[in-house]
């Protein structure tokens, strides 16, 4: 009896376990997903008390910017009417601090800054020096020649002599340093002191020389305070809600965000763009495929193919226009009316027509394509990389001299990319928050609620087999005739006096 007592107690404490198991892991089915939600919008909005907060403001990620210059090694040809023939230089890679300043919070659900670029050269990650000299256009002569195909033959040739007397030619040779960052230019100060501002440069020229420690324009984002669907979306840069560079609105929009992070629980077809001042226009990206960034579920973005596509091949580009080829975009407008063109390293995706008049190029979709990998959770890259190639628009005009016999060509200059991979403590952080805990809480509810029925199962058959047990050890009375029922206590006696009368009767 004191066994089946004891199985009893046992199958009830398993039914208990069992129950607490189960209702745990269905506790947790239910409301995983709300906790989870709640902690991501809690630590992705731009809530000064938050964790995407400081990651924002402080960028923790090292970025980096890689510059590959296409040295012309025939410039003596192309001035007779040679076709170009061009070698990479590179990379020349620098690491770049990002820093906002001006941070204000708005009654809107918005906040603005300013944000604060600066590079520092990393020889070990060079191939070259800054030092290093390389030949390319020189873009002065070469987008005045342009600017100027229209204007009198007189003013052509007072020009032309200006820059002869300066000893300017079709091509320069420069340090790396220079190009990049400017060197002192005299004729610049010459021009500026005739009309003043005409050229928006302080004696220095360079492809970036006004990059170095300057801002990229005054944003203004959504908190996702009040919306967590708008988070990092832009509201206006610069105060306006469009620019006014192209030619249509759609083109002129200010669209996405700022390129540092998209808002959360993102899928393969939620929108992903950004608005590149750089670039002086918004970017849309097309979903590629899900991948994994060390462990770190993602979504690879990239530039669709017709980005950069003409109005012809591609009728909402119109609005950039006037266009040449596809696969490069004038942005002329916004960069001083000069002759520069905008496109994919390498022309690529251009058309073919591009290639053929330049030799040395080799477009490449896996070294060339820009691309976004996200986090689709939380909407933060955890790796990306932005490439893009500057492009000078040249042709012979005839009252400027230093043009030669130039046969009309889109010449690149540069490419350049932007990347930068989350690392180091703050990667295993935000691994171990947003990945591998809510991964353990995933499987430990299943786990528990498998767990909780085996413990209820387990429970319900030691009952049974303790409830047979019990029958099985209780006492069973044999069957007496006519229905009679056997006594233990008066049988004996009736039996004794049965014995004592057949005695008597016997006598």
């Amino acid at each position: 009896m004191a066994r089946c007592c004891s199985a009893f107690r046992a199958a009830l404490g398993l039914a208990i376990a069992g129950l607490l198991c189960l209702g745990s892991g269905v506790f947790l089915v239910v409301s995983l997903p709300a906790i989870m939600e709640e902690q991501v919008v809690k630590n992705v909005r731009l809530d000064p008390s938050g964790m995407a907060f400081n990651l924002w403001k402080d960028l923790p990620v090292p970025f980096f910017f890689s510059v590959y210059l296409f040295e012309v090694l025939n410039p003596k040809e192309v001035l007779q009417g040679g076709k170009p023939v061009v070698t990479q230089r590179g990379p020349y890679v620098y690491r770049e601090h990002r820093e906002k300043t001006n941070i204000t919070f708005h009654d809107n659900d918005t906040i603005s800054f300013l944000e604060y670029r600066s590079f520092y050269f990393r020889p070990e990650l060079s191939v070259g020096l800054e030092s290093d000299y390389v030949v390319i256009p020189n873009i002065l002569v070469s987008a005045a020649a342009v600017m100027l195909e229209d204007m009198p033959a007189g003013a052509q040739m007072l020009v032309s002599a200006t820059f002869a007397a300066f000893g300017q030619g079709a091509f320069v040779n420069r340090t790396v340093g220079e190009i990049l960052w400017g060197y002192d230019e005299p004729l610049i100060d010459f021009l500026n002191s005739i009309k003043p501002g005409l050229l928006p440069f302080k004696g220095k020229f360079g492809l970036f020389a006004e990059f170095n420690n300057s801002n990229t324009g005054l944003f203004t984002v959504y908190t996702g305070m009040k919306n967590i669907n708008r988070v990092h979306m832009i509201d206006s840069w610069n105060g306006l809600k469009e620019v006014s560079y192209w030619n249509s609105d759609q083109c002129n929009m200010i669209n996405g965000t700022s390129g540092q992070i998209w808002p959360p629980f993102m899928t393969p077809s939620s929108p992903v763009e950004l608005y590149s001042p750089d670039a002086c226009r918004s970017i849309k990206l097309n979903y590629s495929r899900s991948g994994d960034f060390k462990g770190i579920p993602t979504l690879r973005y990239v530039a669709p193919k017709n980005l950069f596509a003409n109005g012809t091949d591609y009728p909402p580009n119109e609005g950039f226009c006037p266009c040449r080829q596809s696969g490069i975009q004038n942005v002329s407008s916004c960069r001083l009316n000069a002759p520069v063109f905008m496109s994919h390293p390498h022309f690529l995706n251009a058309d073919p027509e591009l290639l053929e008049t330049v030799d040395g190029l080799h477009p490449n979709e896996e070294k060339h394509g820009l691309f976004v990998d996200l986090h689709s959770l939380t909407g933060i890259p955890m790796n990306c990389s932005i490439k893009l190639q500057l492009n000078l628009f040249m042709k012979r005009v005839p009252g400027i001299w230093q043009t030669g016999s130039i046969k009309t060509v889109v010449l690149p200059l540069i490419w350049f990319s932007e990347s930068g991979e989350i690392e180091g403590d703050v990667f295993t952080m935000y691994r171990t928050f947003m990945v591998t805990i809510p991964a353990v809480l995933n499987y430990a509810q299943y786990i528990l609620v498998a767990l909780g029925g085996l413990l209820l199962v387990t429970a319900t058959l030691l009952g049974l087999r303790s409830k047979r047990d019990a029958r099985a050890k209780t006492p069973q009375m044999p069957n007496l005739p006519n229905g009679q029922i056997q006594d233990s206590e008066t049988t004996p006696l009736l039996q004794k006096d049965s014995t004592h009368s057949s005695l008597q009767h016997f006598s």
